[in-house]
């Protein structure tokens, strides 16, 4: 079996499920289906966030500084924001449950590789141009293959799921990344503080096996392939003149819709913001406010539960309290974020305060996320061409977020100085950068929704 007949789109089974099973066949399947690819990307962005996590631990050990991790992160991001395109459009061809799997599997043995690299360290003490260089190689990689995770699971539910019940499903889905911070702040947290940051990648490694064996277990990649009915007969939905259109016009289509490029450039900005306090959030705490590495996680780890909280509730205000309206939901959603994220970075306060701070910010940018980096943009793209739409969506959204991460790497490390022998560090700069990233994250869609619905 070569390359391509392994990874393409499954044929329709030979043997039809009778039709007075078809019901129960298709809602066990589908739930399978759904939970299998939620789960999995959560430990996805378990193997994504171990880098954050260890930030700390590698600056104050000598291993690497600010800046070196600025530019590490951001080999994953911008690899990532490319991958993420090609395999967006790679991805409508594909089997789902063979192509998320592969890229989740590899990404397991990324992580352990870093592990094991730094447990080599201890002990042969390589040049720190090679551990820079080996780190910024391997995350690269990394970035690819994080880049096959959310392609085939948005995907998977425009084939399981009809039109009317995508965008409730589509906010639980989304906010899976948001578990995985959860778990990597908390779990590899506790592991690293206990016994070293290279213990991180490891547990991070596990948790990939984990999720690529969960892929293989629990996902179907079509109805038909299971002998169902295509969604469109099971749902009674019906079939548009567009939805008979080659996949491949499709996707010419949608590179073409201007409302798609509004709505990637939008969701740039929420990048910038969402991946500046994931990404930073904890060194800033540290060092800004004096947390210790515990605490410090802590907090950023309740941003993943409220994030959670916030792309399962923009399901339901947009469709039940706004009736379908994505505006206002964005709008609100928005400037609660905004203000939020000032608080955060400018009042200050204790641990509590910080961790209703963060909460908020995550609950109110876990809303917007889904609405325009969502939401808005599967109400504009036929079935056959999302994974287009989203690799559009992803590679402004990745390149926007690496940038954000060099920049707030050097920002932060120019912006550090030596007093009395010890770091001090002001974070002022980078904070207006990152508030003034959150302003333009809501206003711009705001601004051009009716005309990119119209067109």
């Amino acid at each position: 079996m070569g390359l391509y007949s392994f990874y393409r789109i499954s044929k329709p089974s030979r043997t039809a499920v009778p039709e007075d099973e078809v019901n129960a066949k298709y809602t066990s399947t589908r739930n399978r289906t759904f939970w299998g690819v939620t789960v999995a990307y959560s430990l996805y962005y378990v193997c994504r966030m171990s880098l954050s996590v260890v930030k700390q631990p590698l600056i104050d050990e000598g291993v690497l500084s600010a800046g070196q991790l600025g530019i590490i992160g951001s080999a994953l991001l911008f690899v990532y924001a490319v991958g993420k395109f090609m395999n967006g459009f790679i991805a409508d061809y594909c089997n789902i449950r063979r192509f998320m799997a592969t890229g989740l599997f590899i990404s397991a043995i990324v992580n352990l590789l870093m592990g094991v690299l730094g447990f080599a360290n201890d002990w042969v003490a390589f040049p720190a141009a090679l551990i820079f260089f080996a780190f910024a190689v391997l995350w690269g990689v990394n970035g690819w293959m994080q880049s096959m995770g959310s392609p085939p699971g948005v995907i998977s539910l425009s084939r399981w799921f009809p039109q009317s019940k995508r965008g409730t499903f589509y906010s639980i889905f989304s906010a899976s990344p948001y578990l995985g911070e959860f778990l990597s702040f908390i779990i590899t947290g506790l592991v690293v503080g206990a016994f070293g940051w290279q213990w991180g990648f490891a547990v991070a490694s596990v948790a990939g096996l984990v999720g690529a064996l969960m892929i293989l277990l629990m996902v179907s990649d079509t109805p038909e392939s299971e002998g169902l009915p295509s969604i469109q007969q099971l749902s009674n939905e019906k079939v548009k003149p567009v939805d008979e259109m080659p996949t491949r016009e499709l996707q010419k289509m949608i590179f073409k819709h201007p409302g798609i490029w509004v709505i990637a450039f939008s969701s740039a900005f929420i990048y910038i913001t969402k991946y500046a306090i994931a990404g930073w959030g904890v060194l800033f705490l540290q060092k800004e406010r004096g947390f210790t590495l515990e605490q410090a996680t802590q907090v950023i780890a309740f941003s993943a539960v409220f994030g959670v909280l916030g792309t399962v509730l923009a399901g339901w205000l947009s469709d039940t309290v706004f009736k379908s309206d994505r505006i206002r939901p964005a709008i609100l959603s928005g400037v609660v974020s905004f203000i939020a994220l000032a608080l955060f970075l400018y009042v200050g306060g204790g641990y509590v305060t910080n961790i209703l701070y963060v909460s908020l910010f995550s609950l109110a940018i876990g809303v917007l996320y889904c609405i325009v980096a969502g939401l808005m943009a599967v109400d504009i793209v036929p079935r056959k061409a999302t994974g287009a739409a989203l690799g559009i969506v992803g590679i402004s959204s990745y390149i926007a977020a690496g940038l954000q991460d060099i920049t707030s790497g050097y920002m932060i490390q120019c912006n550090m100085m030596k007093v009395g022998g010890q770091d001090v560090y002001d974070f002022g700069p980078v904070s207006a950068f990152w508030l003034a990233a959150a302003l333009v994250s809501f206003i711009l869609p705001v601004i051009n929704w009716k005309k990119m619905k119209n067109n």
